[in-house]
C-alpha cells in the first residue's frame, strides 16, 4: 500500500455538525528531540479558539501527554482535552476526571521503568507521574534495544500496557485508549449526536480511528504510516493547520462540498 491510497479528508457539507477530535504531537505540531521543546505558536492557537468558537465547543485535543501539560502548552484554553492517552479527562465545563489506578502497581511500574532507563544511557525518560514513557528519538539506532526490553518488562508489570509509538515506548495503565476517550467525550456535551472527526500521527491513535470509524465518522492519519484503519489522510502537521483553517472557512461561510488537495497530496 503506498501513501497514495488514502484520500485527502473532505470539509463539513450542508447541515452535517462535527465534533474534532485533535491529536498534538506529530497532528498539530511537529516532533521535537525533547517533548518539552515543542511550541504552539500564536497563529495556531488563534486557528484553536476560533474552530472552538465556530463549532461550539465541539473541540478536543487527545493527547498522550498530561492534562497539566497541555494547559502549559496552550495555555489553559477553554476547549475539553484528554490527557495520557485519556485516563485524565476535561470536559468543556472544565471539570476534571482521572480513572483510577492502583497505586502499588503504579509504583512498582515506575520503579522497574526507572530503571530500565538507567541501564540504558542514550534513553530520555518523560515522567507523567501516572504513566512515563522511555524516547530514543535522539539515538534511533536503539529503538530494537529499547523495543525488546520494554516489551519484555511490560509483561511483568501487573495493570499496566505497552504502547508502542514513534520511538518511545510508554507505559500506562491497562484499559485506557485514546478510542475510549473519544467515547467517552462523544456522551458529553457538546460533542454528543455529532459526527466524530479525528486526526492523529501514531499507533496510539489507532484506537480512535476505531472508534470513529464505527460511528460513522472521518478517521484522519497525519503521516506516511502503514498500516493504519484510517480512512483519510494528510501529510503534515503544516497540511493539518491548512486543512483546519480551510474547515474553519467552510463552518463561517456555510458549506462546500468536497476538499481540495493540501500538502501536496494529489
Amino acid at each position: 500500500m503506498t501513501p497514495y491510497t488514502l484520500p485527502a479528508p473532505p470539509l463539513p457539507e450542508g447541515a452535517q455538525r462535527w465534533a474534532l477530535y485533535l491529536d498534538v504531537d506529530g497532528c498539530l505540531l511537529d516532533f521535537a528531540d525533547d517533548p518539552a521543546a515543542v511550541v504552539v505558536t500564536p497563529a495556531l492557537h488563534r486557528l484553536l479558539e476560533a474552530l472552538h468558537e465556530a463549532q461550539d465547543g465541539a473541540l478536543a485535543l487527545v493527547s498522550g501527554r498530561s492534562l497539566d501539560d497541555l494547559e502549559r502548552l496552550f495555555g489553559a484554553p477553554p476547549w475539553a482535552m484528554a490527557g495520557l492517552h485519556g485516563l485524565e479527562l476535561r470536559d468543556a465545563d472544565g471539570q476534571r476526571s482521572t480513572a483510577a489506578i492502583d497505586l502499588a502497581d503504579e509504583a512498582r511500574m515506575r520503579h522497574e521503568v526507572f530503571a530500565l532507563a538507567r541501564r540504558l544511557d542514550a534513553v530520555q525518560l518523560e515522567d507523567k507521574r501516572h504513566a512515563v514513557a522511555l524516547h530514543c528519538r535522539r539515538a534511533p539506532s536503539l529503538l530494537p534495544v529499547l523495543r525488546e526490553a520494554a516489551r519484555a518488562l511490560a509483561e511483568r508489570l501487573p495493570g499496566y500496557a505497552l504502547q508502542e509509538g514513534d520511538y518511545v515506548m510508554e507505559f500506562k495503565p491497562a484499559g485506557i485508549d485514546k478510542g475510549v476517550a473519544l467515547a467517552e467525550l462523544s456522551l458529553m456535551a457538546p460533542f454528543a449526536g455529532r459526527m466524530p472527526v479525528y486526526l492523529g500521527d501514531d499507533l496510539t491513535d489507532e484506537y480512535a480511528f476505531d472508534a470513529a470509524n464505527r460511528a460513522q465518522g472521518l478517521s484522519v492519519r497525519v503521516g506516511w504510516r502503514e498500516p493504519t484503519r484510517a480512512r483519510f489522510t494528510l501529510p503534515s502537521p503544516a497540511a493539518v493547520q491548512a486543512w483546519l483553517g480551510s474547515v474553519l472557512d467552510s463552518l463561517q461561510r456555510g458549506a462546500t462540498s468536497h476538499a481540495r488537495s493540501h500538502g501536496g497530496l494529489p
